[in-house]
């Protein structure tokens, strides 16, 4: 008899598939580790402990690819995506203030999701909304001439379902 699966039951029969998808196939892991992602949204450590098992790659190596590339996501994302603008207009117009004051508001750290798992806070380049300096985007919104007292008014309308 077979040990059970650290995922539960659905979970796995949901990888057997795309786990057969690259047995045998070398370097695999990257559109493998992208095909569990889009799978559940993010990268569950025992799907990727599966995933590592079935197809006799180490786990290790699996996390290791995970952990450098920024795409990939160890933790589930929140309902709402912030992704407040950390370019050079809005850094001259205060999004350092405002990064405080969310992070302070939500207590999470950058990218991080808050703990009912309502927002995840993120610190991005550039949103390419230069004009509306400081910004930032709940989901696809675009909130701009943000102060830090103007944003959480913006994520309590979230919050609320007002937005």
């Amino acid at each position: 008899m077979r040990p059970r699966s650290p995922v539960g039951e659905a979970d796995q029969a949901d990888l057997t598939p795309l786990i057969e998808t690259y047995r045998g196939r070398h370097g695999a892991a990257i559109p493998l580790l992208a095909d569990i992602q889009r799978q559940f949204g993010y990268l569950p450590a025992e799907a990727v402990e599966e995933a590592a098992r079935a197809l006799d790659i180490p786990a290790a190596e699996l996390f290791g690819v995970a952990t450098f590339y920024s795409m990939f996501r160890l933790k589930p994302l929140g309902m709402h995506v912030i992704r407040l603008c950390r370019g050079t207009a809005c850094h001259v117009q205060g999004s350092l203030r405002i990064a405080e004051e969310l992070q302070r508001r939500l207590k999470v750290a950058e990218g991080d999701t808050t703990e009912d798992g309502l927002f995840t806070l993120q610190f991005v380049a550039c949103l390419g909304c230069c004009s509306l300096a400081p910004v930032m985007m709940v989901g696809e919104d675009v909130h701009g001439r943000l102060t830090p007292d103007k944003a959480v008014k913006v994520l309590d309308a979230y919050r609320e379902g007002k937005a």
